[in-house]
């Protein structure tokens, strides 16, 4: 078993995102996802496009940009990715690194036992 271990390559370094849209539309698409994970809190990456739409941001030509711009603040360490586990489901949530964890994203099963 520890043979194997090693025999294993590991994952390779990816090099920084580079955002190619210029630095004040990138500051202005930045703060304003920001702001919506700071105020609704843990959120998937659906409701967070929901949000950004409603919000209506100029610089943002898609959900696969948005998914870029949201792996570029993570790598700046400005959001933070946690994941829930219930039951044989996992669940992704951007958060901002001052929230707290909190079990209410956690999907309600049949056999809660709180009141």
């Amino acid at each position: 078993m520890f043979v194997r271990y090693l025999s294993t390559k590991p994952k390779p370094k990816m090099k920084p995102i580079e955002l190619k849209a210029p630095p004040e539309q990138t500051q202005t698409i930045t703060r304003v996802i920001f702001d919506i994970v700071k105020e609704h809190g843990p959120l998937t990456v659906a409701e967070t496009w929901e949000r950004v739409q409603q919000a209506g941001v100029s610089g943002l030509t898609g959900k696969s940009h948005m998914k870029i711009v949201l792996r570029w603040m993570r790598e700046r360490q400005k959001l933070r990715l946690i994941c829930n586990h219930v039951g044989p489901h996992k669940q992704f949530l951007y958060t901002t690194w001052f929230t707290k964890p909190s079990n209410s994203k956690q999907p309600k099963s049949g056999n809660d036992l709180s009141p």
